[in-house]
C-alpha cells in the first residue's frame, strides 16, 4: 500500500508540472507522455492484481489527456472483460482498434470473442493478427488460432496452427499437449508420445495430459504408468470429462 501511495503522489506532482506554469512546448509534451505512461503502468498493475475498480481511475486520467488513446482503451476493455461487462468491453476494444490497428489489441480482442464463444469472429481477428510477422508474441496468436479452429471442428487446420506456434516458440505447453492429442487421434502414436513427453518436461499435469498419458501408456504397453496416471486422474479430477472418458475406456 505504501508503494502505491508513493506512486500516486508522484503522478499528481508530475501532472502538476505538466499543466501549471509556463513551460516550453517540448517539455510539456514530454511531461504529458511521462504522466500517461505512469498512469498506464499503474492501471496494468491494478488489473494484474484483480483490482479492476482501482484500475479505472488512472485510465480515466489518460483518457482525459487523449480520449482516443488506444492503449488505455484496450486496458479498459480488459477491465470490463474481467468484470463480465461484455458490451462495454467490446465497445472499448473496437474504439481502440479504430484508432490503431495494433496486433496486440487484435489478439486480445480475439481472445475476448473466443471467451464469448463467437468463434468465427475470433478466427478472423486472430488471422489478421497472425499476418504481422514482426509481432513478438506471434506464436501465441497461432496457438489461439489453433484453439479456435478446434472449436470450429477444423482439426487439420488446428494441427497446422499448433505446429506454426511451436516453430516460433518450442516451449508452449498448450500447443504441445494439443498436438499430442491430435496426433493420438490420427493414430500417429510416435509423434503423440514425443509431444506428450515435451509437454511433461515443461509443465505440470492437467486432466487432459493425464488422460493422454494413460492412453499412450496403454499403446506402448506400460501398465504401471497407465495405472499410476489413471489414479492421479481419479484423485485430482474426479468430476472432469477426461476422467469420465477414462472410466468409459476402462
Amino acid at each position: 500500500m505504501l508503494r502505491t501511495g508513493i506512486l500516486i503522489t508522484f503522478l499528481s506532482l508530475l501532472v502538476g508540472c505538466v499543466t501549471s506554469g509556463p513551460a516550453q512546448p517540448m517539455r510539456t509534451a514530454e511531461g504529458r507522455e511521462q504522466a500517461r505512461q505512469a498512469y498506464i503502468d499503474l492501471a496494468v498493475g491494478y488489473l494484474r492484481e484483480g483490482m479492476t475498480g482501482q484500475a479505472k481511475v488512472p485510465l480515466q486520467n489518460v483518457l482525459k489527456i487523449n480520449p482516443n488513446d488506444s492503449e488505455a482503451l484496450e486496458i479498459l476493455a480488459l477491465v470490463f472483460q474481467q468484470e463480465m461487462e461484455p458490451e462495454l468491453a467490446e465497445k472499448n476494444f473496437k474504439k481502440a482498434l479504430s484508432n490503431k490497428r495494433d496486433t496486440r489489441i487484435l489478439n486480445n480482442y480475439g481472445s475476448f470473442l473466443f471467451e464469448q464463444e463467437r468463434y468465427d469472429e475470433a478466427y478472423n481477428v486472430f488471422s489478421e493478427a497472425a499476418k504481422d510477422t514482426m509481432y513478438l508474441s506471434r506464436s501465441r496468436v497461432f496457438e489461439n488460432l489453433g484453439m479456435t479452429a478446434l472449436r470450429l471442428d477444423r482439426a487439420e487446420d488446428a494441427y497446422h496452427y499448433f505446429q506454426r506456434a511451436l516453430r516460433l516458440d518450442a516451449q508452449q505447453p498448450i500447443s504441445l499437449l494439443e498436438l499430442g492429442t491430435l496426433s493420438y487421434e490420427r493414430k500417429d502414436y510416435i509423434a503423440a508420445r514425443r509431444y506428450y513427453e515435451s509437454f511433461v518436461s515443461i509443465s505440470e499435469h492437467n486432466a487432459a495430459s493425464l488422460l493422454l498419458g494413460v492412453r499412450l501408456a496403454k499403446i506402448f504397453e506400460d501398465r504401471d504408468q497407465a495405472a499410476s496416471l489413471g489414479l492421479q486422474l481419479k484423485r485430482l479430477y474426479p468430476a472432469s470429462a477426461e476422467y469420465q472418458a477414462y472410466r468409459t475406456e476402462q
